[in-house]
């Protein structure tokens, strides 16, 4: 699932009330840890959960980002069309250009959320 594996280091971003607690768990078996918010080292992939009244999704990308090994990916949860929060694709799709990344993929992951695969463009640098 999300293309995560045992070992990798996740980093969360955005947690609230709001996000859906199976989920997180699930997330946490597939890599057996924790994920982190304040990483030491590069992370292999951020878990971002965003909300329209959490601002410009170019900004929560750019910080997704900071931390984020080369060949490192962010899975940007955003709520489900019809949901409080819910973000239309086509800023969605504009906040990935604005920050300099790519889509690649979406995922129907939670009840109330779905998930969308940001890469750095291929031959990016960080």
């Amino acid at each position: 699932m999300l293309g995560l594996e045992p070992g990798m280091v996740v980093q969360e971003l955005g947690w609230d009330e709001d996000v859906d607690a199976d989920l997180r768990d699930q997330i946490m078996d597939l890599i057996d840890a924790e994920m982190v918010d304040e990483p030491l080292e590069a992370v292999d992939a951020v878990i971002l959960w965003w909300r329209d009244e959490d601002g410009d999704v170019a900004d929560g990308l750019f910080d997704a980002t900071t931390d984020l090994a080369s060949g490192g990916f962010v899975w940007l949860l955003t709520p489900k069309v019809g949901r409080p929060g819910f973000i239309s694709a086509a800023s969605l799709a504009e906040g990935v250009t604005v920050a300099g990344l790519s889509l690649t993929s979406t995922a129907n992951v939670a009840h109330d959320w779905q998930a969308t695969k940001v890469v750095r463009p291929k031959g990016a640098r960080k």
